[in-house]
């Protein structure tokens, strides 16, 4: 019985998966069986961190808030309390870019949640 090579699927499956690899260093980008490895290992990786990035950013809006609202006189978890008092809408991602990018406008609203009636 002759023996079987592995035709156009086989050969598709292995370009497939180099092509996944391309980019990768040395022999994980060539090697079939080494980049193989490669690939399941990014895979997995860029799996979980599409999870963690999440959480990173959320971590990011938070200490940007709270160095914001420290320079004036409050602490992070104060502002978010009052900001929930007066009923405000306006999430961690918006107040971090308000904070970050227009400390002017920031320092309007956390005047007027020291007084309570933000909206």
């Amino acid at each position: 019985m002759p023996r079987a090579r592995g035709g156009f699927k086989t050969r598709r499956r292995r370009n497939k998966l180099l092509k996944m690899a391309k980019g990768f260093y040395s022999g994980r980008s060539r090697l079939y069986r080494v980049a193989a490895q490669a690939v399941d290992r990014s895979l997995l990786n860029a799996y979980r961190d599409r999870r963690l990035k999440k959480r990173e950013f959320r971590s990011l809006w938070i200490v940007r808030i709270n160095a914001a609202v420290r320079a004036l006189g409050m602490s992070y978890s104060q502002f978010m309390n009052k900001l929930k008092q007066v009923n405000s809408q306006m999430n961690r991602k918006a107040l971090a870019d308000l904070a970050y990018n227009d400390p002017n406008a920031f320092t309007n609203l956390v005047e007027m949640v020291k007084k309570g009636n933000a909206q």
